[in-house]
């Protein structure tokens, strides 16, 4: 069993997993693989023909390093992981996008990078730059800007500015996704090819735009310094400087470069500048800063020359690819506006037919109203007719009724005068029944004086006729009979109660005239009682007769 198990057969293939700017993708591999037939196979499966340009890249301790093409890829100190991971970067940069980039994988891959490292804050980039970038980014992602579509806050879940720049000023989400939408709503009719070229262009311009930094020093005692690899040459940086290089060695003014170790020694081309030289810690990085330099030497010296056949055929599909697609773009856009227009115009007419129907409607509902109207009118006719019938009518009687009140008014006047005069002939009445009335107490009052006085001279008569007879006829005369005494007396009492029985009968008499007065003036005075309330009644029926008539 153990010699089986030493004699066991190893496996002829390994898993790798590739990790592309947009894609993940897995194969199996040969053990005897080189990193060559890895790097082939990735670029058929993608599509790219622009090879020059990538790598595959792999992490490697606290560095990373290239994957070498003429070597196995096991030989390598790629990780030992199952599956081995890399990812397919661009190794090398182009001088002008515009002009070197052919494919549009290729544009695509380089556009995904460089908005990586931009995000990343691998490259600087200004606010004002970076607001201009993110609005190419949105246009290569969402097409041309429509406002019915693209509302506020559709931006809020993608990642299209450095954090350094959201946090460089005071500004909400809001305010920056409508900064960038002022410009995205400017880049209307680009497609998005063309949307991340225009990116790139303007990326191209920035300081470390396609740089590879490493930490060096100039001499052995440490003097820290940062070296820039990239498509124009050599830069010499200060460690806290990454913008703007101390030195730079552009490829054309190189001579040669070598390294021994840890020392690099670059020769310039023209032998009276001196040799610049520095040291590298580590052999790895050492190793990484000599292949990026041998690539972009070559990439630089390749650009100057005449394109291989390869790369003649490659643009002229590309250019009429470019042609083609912008033939089928001028066709898309005039069959865009011709449906915008159609759409426009049956817009138009639906609009117009609302609002022929809207007027329709309104034509109805006004005749509806003004036949209405009529009608009501009509009947407010006929009422105001009935109500002029009616109000002649009370006008006439009014008429006839201010006519009675002026008669009326007349008689009560006529009747108010005569009552007046019949007031007055009263009063003066019983003025003189009070006089009468007056004057016959005085009158009774003197009878009853005259009557007190005859009484008293009656009395005194008697009391003299009684001593008169006491005197007189006590002592009969003998020559007088009986009878002749008698007869005298008698007739003597017969004279005196005849003027006994007149008094009363004048007492009588004036007592009768005076209840007869009483009588008289009683009824007098309820005839005047009788004329006042007329008068007041007549009066009161006259102030309502001229109230009625205002």
């Amino acid at each position: 069993l153990a010699g089986r198990q030493k004699f066991k057969k190893q496996p002829n293939t390994f898993k790798v997993k590739v990790v592309t700017m947009d894609a993940e993708m897995e194969f199996s591999c040969e053990v005897k693989w080189k990193g060559k037939d890895l790097f082939d196979l990735v670029c058929r499966t993608i599509g790219l023909r622009e090879i020059w340009f990538f790598g595959l890249r792999y992490t490697v301790k606290d560095t990373y390093a290239w994957l070498k093409p003429e070597k196995q890829v096991l030989d390598q100190d790629v990780p030992k992981d199952s599956p081995i991971t890399f990812h397919f970067l661009a190794k090398f940069f182009p001088e002008k996008v515009e002009e070197e980039l052919v494919q549009e994988i290729t544009q695509h891959l380089f556009f995904l990078q460089v908005k990586k490292q931009i995000l990343d804050e691998e490259i600087f980039c200004s606010p004002e730059a970076s607001v201009l970038l993110a609005s190419y980014a949105v246009q290569a992602k969402y097409g041309d800007y429509d406002p019915n579509f693209h509302k506020p806050g559709f931006l809020a879940q993608d990642e299209l500015l450095p954090k350094r720049v959201l946090m460089q000023y005071q500004m909400t989400a809001d305010m920056w996704e409508e900064k960038i939408t002022a410009w995205y709503a400017e880049h209307r009719g680009i497609a998005r090819d063309e949307a991340e070229m225009e990116y790139l262009k303007i990326a191209q311009d920035l300081e470390m735009y396609g740089v590879s930094y490493f930490a060096i020093t100039q001499n052995k005692r440490d003097t820290d310094l940062l070296l820039g690899v990239d498509a124009q040459g050599l830069h010499i940086y200060s460690p806290n400087s990454k913008l703007n290089p101390n030195k730079s060695f552009p490829w054309s003014g190189i001579r040669n470069i070598s390294y021994s170790e840890k020392e690099f020694t670059i020769k310039p081309l023209d032998k009276k500048k001196d040799v610049f030289k520095f040291y590298s810690s580590q052999l790895r990085v050492n190793k990484l800063i000599l292949q990026l330099c041998i690539g972009n030497h070559d990439l630089f010296m390749r650009r100057r020359k005449v394109d291989s056949i390869e790369v003649q055929q490659m643009k002229a599909q590309a250019k009429e690819e470019k042609a083609r697609k912008k033939m089928e773009r001028q066709i898309l856009a005039l069959e865009k506006q011709k449906r915008e227009e159609a759409e426009r115009a049956k817009e138009d007419m639906e609009r117009r037919l609302f609002q022929l129907q809207d007027e329709a409607r309104l034509a109805n509902e006004a005749l509806l109203r003004s036949e209405e109207t009529a009608d009501l009118l009509a009947e407010k006719a006929q009422i105001a007719e009935e109500e002029a019938k009616l109000l002649a009518h009370k006008a006439a009687e009014a008429e006839q009724e201010r006519q009675r009140l002026e008669v009326t008014a007349m008689k009560t006047k006529e009747e108010k005068r005569l009552m007046e005069q019949k007031m007055r002939e009263a009063e003066q009445m019983a003025v003189k029944l009070v006089e009468q009335s007056e004057r016959r107490l005085k009158e009774a009052d003197h009878l009853k004086q005259d009557l007190t006085e005859a009484k008293d001279a009656e009395r005194r008569a008697k009391q003299k006729l009684l001593e008169i007879t006491k005197t007189t006829y006590p002592v009969r005369c003998p020559s007088a009979p009986p009878e002749a005494a008698d007869f005298a007396y008698e007739s003597a009492s017969t004279r005196f109660d005849f003027k006994d029985s007149d008094m009363k009968r004048l007492s009588m008499e004036i007592e009768r005239e005076r209840l007869e007065y009483m009588e008289k003036s009683k009824h007098l005075q309820d005839q005047l009682k009788e004329l006042k309330s007329e008068i007041e009644s007549l009066k009161l029926e006259e102030k309502h007769n001229s109230y009625g008539r205002y």
